[in-house]
């Protein structure tokens, strides 16, 4: 992070009220936000509280958040196979490239490995985003030529990473996990 985040707060999302994770949300990506594919592939899933966060900039005012989603790749023959959607990733757009979205993708990441060293299981991650950016946490769209979304989408930004994807189907529709 650069000098500007240094003195940056990284607080599990669930400690922030959701009035103010929603007004930042319409911030970053604007009112129509709720129409964009990747709403569509976690609609009705609770944020997963393990590998949400909030950052708070030096004079503690909110300015970014990252959560993640439990969602289903499910194969051609109806298997659903578990991930994490991560995302949204949104810092608002003053403090945008100043370091938060970094530091909350790696809290995010830090958080993944203590849960796996703990003994949960690992899922792959996925989500919708410049691969440029994501490429540097190991997102890529090798994996993910086969899958569709439920929604127009760039398949170059479907990045997918993490061991579990050598387990993942090469084609399937991703979703909600458990709605069918």
């Amino acid at each position: 992070m650069t000098s500007d985040t240094d003195t940056a707060t990284i607080i599990p999302l669930s400690a922030v009220e959701p009035e103010m994770v929603e007004a930042l949300l319409d911030r970053a990506f604007g009112p129509g936000r709720h129409a964009r594919t990747a709403y569509r592939m976690r609609m009705g899933m609770e944020w997963l509280d393990a590998l949400s966060f909030a950052v708070l900039d030096a004079d503690e005012m909110l300015v970014g958040t990252i959560q993640c989603y439990p969602i289903a790749l499910t194969d051609r023959e109806g298997r659903p196979v578990p991930l994490v959607m991560v995302g949204p990733v949104a810092v608002v757009p003053e403090r945008q490239n100043e370091g938060f979205g970094q530091g909350l993708m790696m809290a995010m990441i830090d958080a993944e490995a203590r849960l796996a060293r703990d003994g949960s299981p690992a899922f792959a991650q996925v989500l919708i985003g410049d691969a440029d950016y994501y490429g540097r946490w190991g997102f890529t769209a090798a994996a993910t030529g086969g899958w569709h979304c439920p929604g127009p989408f760039e398949p170059e930004r479907l990045l997918a990473r993490g061991a579990a994807l050598s387990a993942m189907p090469a084609e399937g529709m991703l979703g909600p996990w458990g709605i069918e």
